[in-house]
């Protein structure tokens, strides 16, 4: 008995219109006057979708020039793949050859982000560690601002799609869709805000004096005793707003001066535990991908998150600047990654 022939293009093409309109396979193969069995076979293949497919031989690099090929991406890493071939002097080398042997050996990261430091840096970074070695940090507060957008820090998100569903659509905005810039403290095992500054105001010296006398000091500084007031150390970054002389002053006549105000060492956000703070925040508010559609209901979740953040988890983080003063010492000021 002969083989039969296998579907032609042109019955393929029939047979899924004739499934568009709702025809059953049975009826199909009345139609096209083929065996039914080769219709549904036709069906299911269709629909488990494309074969897997065969990995080719890959294109082989002698041992001398896989050693190169580790040298240069360790030299280079940063590069592309294609660069870092072109550095060892191998060529028609295919990129997926490329990448699947660079994945041999590596994986793809994101380079870390951290501030510059040069040796004046590190220096007063050490003199800073230093001098308050011996401070009770639990009378220290701890403040800084952050931005949070619609979007979240990357404006985009990925995680696991189950076969046979489509990935969740998510809007996209330039710079974010905005955001929302939010200020807070953290002293001993209590948080101090957080604080919205009104949409639109840039914070130079004066705007920011202003912010803190509306809410910092009228809703929280002023309600604290005279005891509590005379030994309170308060921490800010050395941004222009907040280390202007303007700035300075105003403080001073507040009674936050000399000792009370804490010098800080340039490039150190890694030092203000509130900054663990802001990651926490940020973990919770963006979780799943999450997206907001206006500046109120982004603010409303960091003021959700916030009343999240226990006092357990302050503390922990204010009573981490021992430890953290000691890392700035061994590391020679270098930057201590926290």
């Amino acid at each position: 008995m002969g083989q039969k022939k296998d579907l032609t293009g042109s019955e393929k093409s029939k047979i899924v219109r004739y499934l568009a309109e709702g025809c059953s396979s049975l009826k199909i193969a009345k139609l096209l006057k083929r065996d039914h069995r080769t219709i549904k076979r036709f069906i299911q293949n269709s629909q488990q979708g494309r074969k897997k497919r065969v990995e080719k031989p890959r294109h082989k690099i002698t041992a001398h020039e896989l050693r190169k090929v580790k040298r240069a991406a360790a030299k280079m890493p940063l590069a592309t793949s294609l660069a870092i071939f072109q550095s060892c002097n191998i060529t028609g080398v295919p990129k997926s050859t490329r990448c699947a042997i660079l994945r041999d050996m590596a994986k793809v990261r994101k380079a870390e982000r951290r501030p510059p430091l040069n040796k004046t840096h590190k220096l007063k970074h050490q003199d800073w560690a230093k001098k308050y070695l011996k401070t009770d940090f639990s009378k220290v507060l701890w403040t800084d601002e952050m931005r949070v957008s619609l979007d979240g820090p990357d404006g985009w998100a990925r995680g696991w799609i189950g076969k046979g569903q489509r990935a969740p659509v998510r809007l996209r905005r330039q710079q974010g869709g905005g955001g929302v810039l939010v200020w807070a403290g953290i002293i001993k095992d209590e948080l101090v805000g957080p604080f919205r500054v009104e949409d639109g105001v840039e914070l130079n010296s004066q705007s920011y004096c202003q912010f803190l006398e509306d809410t910092f000091f009228k809703q929280w500084y002023r309600k604290k005793s005279a005891s509590f007031k005379k030994n309170m150390i308060f921490m800010q970054d050395n941004a222009p707003s907040h280390a202007s002389k303007y700035s300075t002053a105003w403080l001073a006549r507040k009674g936050i001066k000399e000792e009370k105000l804490m010098t800080w060492p340039p490039c150190s956000p890694d030092l203000n535990p509130i900054e663990n703070l802001w990651s926490i925040i940020k973990c919770e508010i963006y979780k799943e991908g999450k997206q907001y559609t206006s500046l109120n209901s982004v603010w409303e979740a960091v003021v959700a998150a916030a009343r999240n953040v226990d006092g357990e988890q302050i503390k922990t983080l204010t009573e981490s600047m021992d430890g953290r003063l000691l890392s700035v010492l061994a590391k020679k000021g270098g930057y201590i990654g926290r």
